[in-house]
Parts: C-alpha cells; structure tokens; sequence
C-alpha cells in the first residue's frame, strides 16, 4: 500500500463528505503560475470532443497515451512537464506514469455529464484554473445492470467545491467504484487532468 506523504482531507472544507481514495489540496498553484498557464493554454489547439454520437459543448486538448493505440496524440507540451511532476511527486509516482494529460476548456454553460475515466488509466490527477465548479459524485453501476432505489434515479453521495488553482488525485474507491460530473460552469474555467497507465 502506497504512503502518501502529505495530510488525506477526507472531510474538506465546510465539512463536504468526498470518497476514500479522493486527496485534495488549495493552492496547488500560485496566481502568477496560473496566468502563466493561461497565457501557454490560448496557444493550445482546442478540438470539439464527441462521445457516443453527441458533441459536448467543452473543448478539448489530448497529449501523450490516447484512449486508442490507433489514435496518435501529441506529446506532452514542455509547459505542462512540471506540473505533471508536482502532482506525480504528490501522489508518490514517478512523473512518467501520468502517460496521458488531458485539457478541458468550459465555456460558460459547458458541463461534463457523468463518468467514470477509462479503464486503462489508474490514478487521475487534475488541477483547476480560473474558476470555481462542484465536482459531485454517485456510486458507479456498470452499464446494463439496475439502479438501486425507487425508479432507479440515481442521485450523488458526495460533492467537492473545486477551488481556482486547486489540484486533487483519485485513487482505490473514488477512481473506481464511484463516477462523476461537473454541472455547467457560470464563467470560463479549464482544467488540467493527468492519467496514469494500469
């Protein structure tokens, strides 16, 4: 079993409940680091991202490992290199595990509907800019199989206020046995997420 060399926040701020597995810290980043990221991301080309047939209204960037080995992505931008070994050196992994960054750009009225990452990435780190968002969570239930409950609704257990210039990692129950989604952002936010390789 891993040791992590910093304090879990198992109950954070203002006493929001987060699955075991989720760490997460404020100021990952200064303010002048974030303009800088900012500045090196309105050079980043942003591609629409389409999932089973549907277009999603945030923008997208891929670097590294892809979700397909037919699908070639750039490598990792050199201005991304040391994040990715901050955030590495705070989950305990060496910074080449994070095989794969991904940068999401929301738009205001972008949000990211329920999911659980891809099966083949491990742990999942990311880092939020500019502005604030709720991350909630809900049990995952593998597809084909009932929802508990009347009706089947299905509602989240657990939410997280994401700070601007926060950073958080998920691993063991929160990356795998809950999902998660961010309801439409207010104001323009991007996040920075790095996924390592099974």
């Amino acid at each position: 079993m891993p040791h992590w060399d910093v304090v879990q926040l198992s109950r954070p701020l203002f006493g929001e409940p987060v699955p075991e597995g989720f760490h997460y810290r404020l100021d990952f980043v200064t303010p002048e680091e974030e303009a800088a990221l900012v500045d090196d991301l309105s050079r980043v080309e942003f591609a629409l991202f389409e999932m089973r047939g549907v277009v999603a209204r945030r923008r997208v960037a891929f670097f590294g490992r892809s979700y397909d080995r037919a699908t070639v992505s750039p490598p990792l931008p050199s201005f991304l290199v040391p994040l990715r070994a901050r955030i590495a050196a705070w989950a305990n992994i060496p910074a080449e595990n994070f095989a794969m960054a991904l940068i999401n750009e929301y738009r205001p009225g972008a949000p990211i509907g329920w999911h659980r990452d891809a099966p083949q990435y491990d742990i999942v780190g990311g880092i939020s800019l500019l502005s604030t968002c709720r991350m909630k969570f809900r049990p995952y239930i593998r597809p084909g199989t009932h929802a508990p409950g009347v009706g089947g609704k299905r509602m989240a257990t657990h939410a997280i206020t994401l700070e601007p210039r926060s950073a958080y990692f998920m691993t063991g129950e929160a990356r795998n046995g809950y999902e998660h989604h961010i309801p439409a952002v207010t104001t323009l936010r991007y996040s920075i997420t790095f996924r390592s390789v099974r």
